[in-house]
């Protein structure tokens, strides 16, 4: 009987992490120096969403480029018009945080005390800083599922560029039909835009269409009556509405690859559109989205995600950090037990052959390794690991590791973040019932 040896990482490939307490000093972080370069852009991925783990690393990571480096943003994997209002938040802005943290994040990103903790950071670091860390969103916005939040920013917009011009109450009144107010409420807001009769989804397509040419024509007396960040903020939520609206299309009718191309091509120019007013980004977001390398759902052929679009068009000014995890909790894959309170449950051990299982056998603690810099023997292990887990129960995506990424870190062991009470106070309705059912395990 034969027996395999589990591949794993030489001693020197593995830069250890004393901690991923935020607060802590930051001097074992100092590889970082010589790891980013001038990058203008770099992303730190994740395996699955509100790991406490993964909220503290970006944290810690945060605070050391923007002290060390001079970062100036951290862009998230949530909504691009709703990130205003945490943006003017950490920049001093009034308003409690719980508040900000229930609104001014989607899709349930800013319900964790962890996340609280750290706006805090950027808004202390913000009072007394030469240059304050500005924060955004850079996704489509309402739970990925309404047009509300952004027809609603335009509207308000157009109430100052344009007052003689009024928007088609129709457009408004067929978004509303399918407004999301959380991620536990979209299940029922495809089921509604399904209902709704073809002609009035056509009419809703056209109506958003010419509001969007409207607002790209008249760019010039625009600005002069709002200035141009007003305006380019506007037309960029427009934009992300137009976008949003052809994904929910999309979703209506099974075509989930056109939902992952128009999506993630969008938010790769929400990032450039955040480059053209800041010099360095921090850049946070599933694996999936920041990798270079062509993304894949469970059942569904690959799709070129985000990471590949800023690594054609920034080349070394795009630096990415993916991330991997051995044991703990991941977001439930079970939908209806997801819905039901159970947001975590038991992450299966990662898949033999996998980049998770060799990061796992390589090291007890967190970790991060460079890529580039592997010996031989070490850059053959990493070439034979191809895929990786993907956060969707025992799913591993095919990826080939040294082309996806630059680094990678690895979390041994990996929790459900805490829910933030305050946050949770100031939350829809749906949020209150689900997380009063929620045990953390």
């Amino acid at each position: 009987m034969t027996t395999t040896t589990q591949a794993r990482l030489g001693d020197q490939a593995v830069i250890p992490l004393r901690t991923l307490d935020p607060a802590a000093p930051l001097d074992d972080l100092e590889w970082v120096d010589d790891a980013i370069g001038d990058a203008r852009v770099v992303a730190i991925g994740e395996s699955a969403h509100y790991n406490r783990e993964t909220y503290e690393l970006r944290h810690r990571l945060l605070r050391y480029l923007a002290e060390r480096h001079g970062f100036g943003a951290y862009a998230m994997e949530t909504g691009f018009t709703e990130g205003g209002r945490t943006d003017a938040w950490v920049r001093g802005g009034d308003g409690r945080l719980g508040q900000i943290m229930a609104s001014g994040l989607t899709s349930l990103t800013g319900l964790w005390r962890q996340m609280g903790a750290h706006l805090e950071w950027m808004r202390r670091h913000n009072a007394t800083a030469g240059r304050p860390v500005g924060f955004y969103g850079i996704d489509l916005g309402g739970q990925n599922a309404s047009l509300l939040p952004g027809l609603d920013a335009v509207s308000a917009y157009l109430a100052q560029a344009d007052p003689g011009f009024g928007i088609d109450p129709a457009i408004r009144e067929t978004a509303a039909a399918f407004a999301a107010t959380s991620a536990f409420a979209a299940p029922a807001t495809m089921a509604a835009y399904a209902q709704l009769p073809a002609g009035t989804k056509d009419a809703l397509t056209a109506g958003l269409a010419d509001l969007a040419a409207r607002l790209k024509g008249r760019r010039l007396e625009y600005v002069r009556r709002t200035g141009a960040e007003a305006y380019e903020r506007a037309l960029r939520s427009m934009r992300l509405v137009v976008t949003l609206e052809a994904v929910v299309r999309d979703m209506s009718r099974g075509d989930q690859r056109s939902v992952m191309y128009n999506r993630d091509a969008e938010i790769a120019d929400t990032v450039e559109w955040i480059l053209r007013r800041e010099d360095r980004i921090v850049l946070a977001a599933h694996n999936g989205h920041v990798q270079r390398w062509p993304g894949v759902l469970p059942g569904m052929d690959p799709v070129t995600p985000m990471g590949m679009h800023l690594a054609d068009r920034l080349g070394e000014d795009y630096l990415v950090i993916g991330a991997t995890f051995g044991t703990g909790q991941m977001l439930n894959a079970d939908a209806a037990a997801f819905q039901a309170g159970t947001l975590f449950a038991p992450a299966q051990p990662p898949e033999p052959g996998s980049l998770d299982a060799l990061m796992h056998a390589s090291h007890d603690g967190p970790f991060v390794t460079d890529l580039r810099r592997l010996s031989p023997a070490d850059a053959e292990a990493v070439r034979a690991a191809t895929v990786q887990r993907a956060g969707f129960g025992s799913f591993h995506a095919p990826v080939s590791p040294l082309d996806a990424y630059d680094l990678v870190v690895h979390l041994p062991h990996v929790t459900g973040a805490e829910p933030d009470e305050s946050a949770l106070a100031c939350s829809p309705p749906e949020v209150r019932e689900v997380f009063s059912h929620y045990k953390p395990q």
